[in-house]
């Protein structure tokens, strides 16, 4: 006899399978791994002995003590407290290179070297009549002398918001000021951005018969150019929007322009798998760079040497000699289309995002990989560095995400987009704006 299978509907079936795939692959790794307090207490105490060694014999602060040889509040795993005479009333004396008076004029006596809490008027005091070099070593002795075991545990490493209030360490300058170098930094905020009006339709300029694909704007901000689909390389009037000029030489869609500030040259690549040098003197071509197998979809030039680097769909980026044309180096790594590549003066001086969803850093001279990314689910087809900042942004389908340089340190994601990120710019307001499809 046949036994009968238990027939279920479409959406049970399809609901089971969901919960047994959530229940396999989902878990929460974003939570921090639970602290083991016995391994911390050990850690801490290790820390104690190898690196404020010679600082734990000195009395700790009779206040913070709960009882007459207890353990004080300020220390959270009880060690044990180095106390001076138990049962006697606690002197601190503020050690420096010589035993000083409390004013000029004034002999030194047992009275006069031995103050019994030092206070902060007093370390300014002591500060303001030494010089800087002995001032700085006082008053980093004086504030160890009165410390205890609570203020050794906030310098070995436990975060500042696990100590009580106040437990703050400031160095004094001669003079009364306070060096920032000591004193406790709140955690970075990201800035609220400045609110301004509504962009607004300014003028639309037509000329191109086919997609524009790139734009660049002359550094004197006196005219721009554009390359189009119609394998034309145009240059307009900033101010009116008239058409100057029209160069034609690219036999198939122009995928990047840019104008050299360092020389009268207009550089264009396309998707003819072509580089090309305009002199704009003369309103023609004067060097191409062979070398690309694929279309060429970027290009940029470095700011401070003649350098120009191209990315392609050949999977590489290419480096060349702007005057000699020769290819200093292919930077091979990206296993699907180079996208888009940005150049800087400081390292890592090259910067390329991928098809193959890496972005990767560069190595100029060695002409190797510094870093590669991989945070982006989906291709990168744009990368913009700040002005000012020394962080950059990257666009693909699944976010915008920012990083900091030279390691690419990921910051933030910028969500909003749901399609294909094809552009990004960036201004020194650190207003950031997105072109998408």
């Amino acid at each position: 006899m046949v036994e009968e299978v238990q027939k279920h509907s479409v959406h049970t079936l399809v609901f089971r399978s969901l919960k047994r795939t959530h229940d396999m692959f989902v878990a929460d790794n974003a939570k921090p791994v639970p602290l083991d307090d016995e391994s911390h207490k050990v850690k801490m105490a290790v820390k104690l002995r190898t690196e404020y060694g010679s600082v734990l014999h000195m009395p700790t602060l009779k206040e913070n003590m709960r009882e007459k040889g207890g353990p004080a509040t300020g220390d959270p795993y009880g060690h044990k407290q180095y106390s001076g005479n138990e049962g006697e009333e606690l002197e601190y004396v503020i050690t420096g290179t010589h035993p000083y008076p409390p004013g000029p004029g004034v002999a030194l006596t047992a009275d006069t070297k031995i103050q019994r809490m030092p206070s902060e008027s007093a370390t300014q005091s002591l500060a303001v009549s030494l010089p800087a070099s002995q001032s700085r070593y006082c008053c980093i002795t004086s504030l160890m002398t009165a410390a205890g075991v609570g203020e050794i545990y906030r310098h070995a490493g436990i975060s500042e918001r696990s100590q009580p209030p106040g437990m703050s360490v400031a160095m004094m300058e001669p003079g009364g000021n306070k060096n920032s170098a000591l004193v406790p930094k709140k955690a970075p905020t990201m800035p609220k951005p400045q609110w301004h009006p509504p962009w607004k339709l300014y003028r639309v300029i037509s000329g191109h018969l086919g997609w524009v694909r790139c734009i660049a704007v002359e550094p004197g901000n006196q005219w721009f150019v554009t390359g189009s689909a119609d394998r034309t390389i145009k240059i307009w009037d900033l101010a009116s929007g008239k058409l100057k000029l029209s160069l034609t030489g690219h036999i198939s869609t122009v995928r990047g322009v840019i104008v050299s500030a360092r020389s009268p040259y207009l550089f264009s690549c396309g998707e003819d798998k072509q580089v090309k040098c305009w002199d704009l003197e003369y309103n023609k071509v004067i060097r191409h760079y062979h070398g690309h197998l694929s279309a060429v979809y970027g290009l940029d030039l470095h700011p401070t040497i003649d350098v120009l680097v191209t990315c392609s769909r050949d999977s590489t980026a290419r480096i060349w000699d702007v005057r000699t044309k020769a290819s200093v180096h292919t930077l091979s790594g990206h296993t699907n289309a180079v996208a888009t590549v940005k150049c800087q003066a400081a390292e890592p001086q090259v910067v390329t995002g991928s098809h193959d969803t890496t972005i990767r850093l560069w190595d100029l001279v060695a002409g190797k990989t510094r870093v590669t990314l991989t945070n982006h689910k989906k291709s990168v087809r744009a990368v913009i560095l700040h002005p000012r900042h020394y962080t950059f942004a990257s666009g693909s389908p699944d976010n915008i995400k920012q990083w900091k340089f030279p390691d690419g340190n990921f910051i933030q994601n910028l969500s909003g987009h749901n399609a294909i990120i094809n552009t990004l710019t960036v201004n020194s307001d650190g207003v950031l704006v997105s072109g998408g499809k």
